[in-house]
């Protein structure tokens, strides 16, 4: 089958097509295969490539495949959140590459998964749009869990054009939250419609600050750190307020009270087969930026890199 390797850490350059065997049934006891049809590119993805998260990686070293969100369909029989999948399902989830630190990733035609990764598509949402949420919606709504911020609070979201912060955004605008939304300039009516209160446009910290300080004086509850600026957004909470990481690097030291949670996201496959449900039922919006052969995963990367197109780039497989 084909996979992506990552052959040494770097640019996207390093990243190569090649072929390894297809896992066969019975191979790793307790999971099951899934025929993958995309695979979403996600920002974890770049940053293990290019070799910052080397310290938390434990022993492995390319090469290895990259790889979190998925969708495809099943190969064996599994349980799933509401009773059993049959063969031919369509599914979608994402692996906890962190957790499990096997080196095999989604960027490959069949994966192995555990059953409780597995959420059912329904028939709605097509296999690109399923592969842009799991990993995002999990680490949105994990990360409003986190915060445990009440109806009516204030919170800032840094990223917010982002996949991870629109999907927040709009879980925390449907939780009764007052939205600060950090955006790219142009985005402000959108950001809007899916709940914000106040948009800021995204620039130096200390300007940042600024703009958020003439919509929350006395300075916001909860920060989201989506856009992964750390330490200097600590100046936008309140005393005793939360703050929000979302990568292992981007953690800062706690001051003025103020509690600092990193986010990890955990599968979850009832809360991605709910939002799956929601994104079918048009009461959320995932959004997909460019849909790219898996050969040319390079350019993937290095569209995501560039960023400026909201959503998700996902791999077809």
């Amino acid at each position: 089958m084909r996979v992506v390797e990552v052959t040494a850490y770097g640019g996207p350059e390093v990243l190569r097509v090649t072929r390894r065997p297809e896992p066969e049934a019975g191979d790793e006891p307790g999971k099951v295969r899934v025929r993958l049809k995309a695979a979403g590119v996600t920002m974890a993805d770049l940053r293990i490539r290019a070799g910052l998260y080397v310290d938390q990686m434990g022993g492995l070293q390319p090469p290895f495949v990259l790889g979190t969100d998925f969708a495809g369909r099943l190969l064996d029989p599994a349980p799933g959140p509401e009773g059993l999948l049959p063969v031919g399902t369509r599914v979608a989830g994402f692996v906890p590459w962190y957790e499990e630190l096997t080196g095999h990733g989604t960027y490959a035609e069949v994966i192995w998964a555990e059953p409780d990764w597995l959420a059912p598509i329904p028939d709605e949402v097509d296999f690109t749009a399923a592969a842009s949420l799991p990993l995002a919606v999990i680490t949105a709504s994990q990360g409003l869990e986190q915060l445990g911020l009440p109806p009516g609070a204030t919170l800032l979201i840094t990223g917010a054009s982002g996949v991870v912060g629109r999907l927040l955004l709009q879980l925390a605008a449907a939780a009764g939250l007052q939205v600060i939304a950090v955006s790219y300039e142009g985005d402000e009516n959108e950001l809007k419609v899916l709940g914000a209160k106040h948009c800021v446009t995204r620039g130096e910290p200390a300007e940042v600050l600024r703009k958020v300080r003439e919509h929350a004086p006395d300075g916001v509850d909860g920060v989201f750190d989506g856009a992964l600026v750390g330490a200097p957004m600590l100046a936008a909470l309140k005393d005793e307020g939360c703050f929000v990481a979302i990568a292992p690097d981007r953690v800062p030291a706690s001051e003025r009270g103020i509690r600092v949670e990193f986010d990890r996201a955990r599968p979850h496959a009832l809360r991605i087969k709910e939002a799956l449900d929601k994104v079918a039922a048009r009461e959320l919006v995932t959004r997909v930026a460019d849909v790219l052969p898996l050969e040319v995963v390079a350019e993937a990367h290095r569209r995501a890199e560039a960023g400026r197109r909201p959503g998700r780039i996902v791999l077809m497989i």
